[in-house]
């Protein structure tokens, strides 16, 4: 590594790093409110009511086939432009800018909550009924029979596509990068195309995602194994 090269780094690092801890951040809150979004989408694809199933189906489905790109440049642009046009039809004046951070945040979590959805559905179908029909013999509520069946219940099941859902979830941060929000990426474009010294720059981008992947990984890896602790190990030859 070259000198000039060695002194951008220097001067990139805390700007560099920063931007990973808005990433991280983007990527927590969306990643807690698409959770919420999703439990409340599976519970209503499995209501018996046809109008909330037809709702949540809705939802999954259109909001899964738009791609997020087109989705953050719609509430950055075009979310702004029709607060400011209801706030002045309203009698309020001014511009009204949707802010990149509530933009990635509100995007992705969206998002996020559509595929949780289709996720936290399969695992609950994957409940044995007994157990479900067992709680209700017994008159449990439905705030207890979520907590000691349903959830103990699906979380095994709904693990592994949880855990795939977060690390897509700290990929697709980078594309708040087209709005100019100063997460991860955009920060290391910025830093690039200052010091010309692409390939150094983006080597680092990679590791620091390749980082967080990683550590994410291995932290879901230990959640699983722990909510599938006492069950019944099967080994190749019996499966």
């Amino acid at each position: 590594m070259s000198q000039f090269a060695q002194e951008g780094l220097a001067d990139w690092a805390g700007p560099i790093l920063s931007g990973a801890v808005t990433t991280l951040q983007i990527a927590f809150a969306a990643y807690a409110i698409g959770l919420l979004l999703g439990l409340v989408g599976a519970a209503a694809r499995l209501s018996p009511w046809a109008v909330l199933r037809a709702l949540a189906t809705s939802y999954s489905t259109a909001v899964r086939a738009v791609p997020e790109l087109l989705l953050i440049i719609l509430l950055y642009y075009g979310g702004s432009q029709a607060l400011t046009a209801l706030m002045n039809a309203l009698g309020v004046a001014g511009q009204i800018e949707i802010s990149g951070f509530v933009t990635a945040v509100g995007v992705l979590a969206f998002v996020q909550g559509a595929y949780m959805t289709e996720v936290f559905r399969g695992a609950i179908l994957a409940i044995p009924k007994g157990q479900l029909e067992a709680a209700d013999a017994y008159g449990f509520s439905p705030l207890a029979r979520f907590r000691h069946i349903t959830l103990p219940g699906m979380l095994p099941n709904a693990l592994p596509g949880m855990s795939n859902l977060w690390l897509i979830l700290i990929k697709d941060t980078a594309l708040i990068s087209v709005i100019g929000f100063s997460e991860l990426f955009f920060t290391v474009q910025q830093a690039a195309a200052s010091t010309r010294d692409y390939f150094l720059f983006y080597s680092v981008a990679g590791l620091l995602y390749l980082l967080m992947t990683l550590t994410s990984s291995l932290a879901f890896g230990r959640l699983e194994r722990y909510v599938r602790r006492g069950e019944p190990v099967i080994s190749a030859q019996e499966a």
